[in-house]
């Protein structure tokens, strides 16, 4: 007899979905190393000014770092100029935002 999907899908609250992921992170890092390329990665786009929605997403990164209680006047700090501490703020803080994302309604609209 199988198993059904139903059957072993756990629900979680936020607080239990970021504990979940910040500790999946870790082990990754000991599985995988660091992800600071992909971490670069993803700060430079999102101050690509390129990008229609530039004035938009860093607002989006400048949250992130706000969740992450990094000071203000580190917002624009180059990746590299980012101290281990802040590295790690900065992802427990995407961990959250993950986490609460996965909450969101399935199906917005717009209203009229």
């Amino acid at each position: 007899m199988g198993y059904k999907a139903e059957s072993i899908i756990v629900q979680m609250n936020a607080g239990q979905r970021v504990s979940a992921l910040n500790h999946i992170a870790t082990l990754r890092t000991m599985m995988y190393g660091d992800c600071d390329d992909e971490l670069k990665r993803f700060i430079n786009e999102m101050r690509n000014k390129r990008d229609e929605q530039f004035e938009k997403n860093c607002r989006a990164l400048g949250a992130i770092f706000f969740l992450a209680n990094i000071n203000k006047e580190r917002h624009h700090v180059e990746y590299s100029e980012l101290t281990s501490d802040e590295v790690k703020a900065l992802i427990g803080a995407m961990n959250h935002f993950r986490a609460v994302v996965s909450l969101f309604p399935k199906r917005l609209t717009l209203p009229n």
